[in-house]
Parts: C-alpha cells; structure tokens; sequence
C-alpha cells in the first residue's frame, strides 16, 4: 500500500480525480460554470440535457476550456448503432464515453472499437469506454447484476466502469485494473435528490474510487467556487502509480 499524502487543494492530482458534472441546458451556462470551477476540476461531465442542447460544440467547447470530456451518454442499442455513434465521438476528443452495460458483450465491444478507433483515426489518444453498472437512482437492482455487468465490461474490453461507492469494492475483484467512475457524490448530510444510493467524496475514495462526479453540490449552489473549495480542500488521496490514475490512461 502506498502513501497516503493529504494533497494540496488545487494540486493537479486532486483535479484529475474530480469532474464537475455540468448538467444543463445551455453551453453559455456550462462554460460560467466550467470556468468558474475550473481550479478544482480537471474533468467536464457533458451528459445527455448538455449533449441534447449543444450537440459536439459541448465537447469541443469543455476541450477548448481546459478540461478532459467524459461524454456522458450511456449508449445502448444495437451494436452496430453504438459502434458508429462511438466511432464519431471518439473523433471529437472525449476521453471518457458511458455505454450501458445491461446491453451486453457484444454492444460493449462495439462500442470499444468505435470509441477508440474514432480518436485513433484523428489522431487522438486512446480514451476510455465506461461501462455503467448500475444507476445511482436504482435502490432496487437485485445483488447478481453487478458482477453480471462488470464481467461483461471485462470481456468486451472497456477499461472503467460507472457504479457507487458501494459496489466499488466488488467491482475491482472483479476487474482490478480497470478505472471506477463514481457519481451519487454529496457533502455529509446533503440531500440525496433522485440518487439513492450515494457517497461523501471521502468515502467515495475510501472505497477505492478512481474518479468522483460531482455536480449539484457546487453547481447548485450559490457561490460555486466557495463550494468547490470547502468539497475538495479536505480530500486525502492516496499516491498511485500511473496505471491506477486515470489522467494518466488517456
């Protein structure tokens, strides 16, 4: 086990472990955001509302800003469908891209191989697929699912995965290597909203997080910058090497 080291609060390896979930309708308003958060993020969630209104400007824009784009989409249809919208979003620059692991292996794999092949044909770094797990929203989920969804994550290739802090640990016997993405996260006693199944940052890492999303906690609120600085300042991470840190895998 390596060191645990209690990290500056603006130090580069705190941001590259943190991404601010820019959950709106409105690339102006994603970019007040994005600009005002940006010395505590290294990472821009563009999920489906941001993606709906802006399209590929969103990810071109967060880029253009400073930040890595996880692409926040969670595709899931048929393979070759997946593989083609994969294959064009890997060319615009996403490090990171959400596909629905209940598609199952050969969905997953497509959606691999569009991803990468889309960012190699630009000549972009290779990025990484997410498979998600299961939904923070989902209390119900019965106990096989996890281990069903990460195996298939595993054999198709993907190199993280999208779950809570409460299945990390199951999730990384599983697949030890892989990168684990984890949203649902909230100052102690905040509101839980529509997630149920959520974590404080510091027990997100405790449990072997990789990359915690963060989002109405700073951009809800009303002085962002003074949110972000009270979530991130207390954060201890430990000391990996550059296989287990994700800014280094892209």
């Amino acid at each position: 086990m390596s060191e645990v080291e209690t990290l500056p609060r603006r130090g580069a390896d705190v941001r590259n472990r943190l991404a601010i979930a820019l959950d709106v309708d409105d690339l102006v308003e994603a970019t007040r955001i994005a600009k005002e958060v940006r010395p505590w993020f290294g990472v821009a969630k563009v999920g489906l509302e941001l993606y709906s209104a802006s399209g590929p400007d969103a990810v071109v824009e967060m880029i253009e800003c400073g930040y890595r784009v996880f692409l926040d989409l969670k595709l899931h249809d048929i393979p070759t469908t997946v593989r083609r919208a994969a294959h064009v979003v890997g060319a615009l620059g996403a490090s990171y891209l959400t596909l629905h692991a209940i598609g199952g292996s050969p969905m997953l794999r497509a959606g691999v191989e569009g991803f990468a092949n889309g960012a190699g044909n630009a000549g972009l770094p290779a990025p990484i697929a997410l498979a998600v797990t299961i939904l923070t929203s989902d209390g119900d989920a019965p106990p096989h699912v996890l281990g069903k969804r990460v195996r298939n994550a595993v054999e198709s290739g993907c190199r993280g995965l999208v779950c809570a802090a409460s299945d990390v640990k199951e999730a990384k016997q599983l697949g030890p290597r892989l990168v684990t993405v984890v949203p649902g996260i909230r100052p102690a006693g905040a509101g839980r909203d529509d997630q149920v199944r959520v974590s404080t940052p510091q027990g997100a890492l405790a449990a072997g997080a990789d990359l915690l999303v963060i989002g109405r906690a700073v951009t809800a609120a009303a002085d962002r910058a003074k949110a972000a600085d009270l979530l991130v300042g207390p954060l201890s991470l430990e000391r990996r090497s550059p296989d287990r840190d994700p800014a280094a895998r892209t």
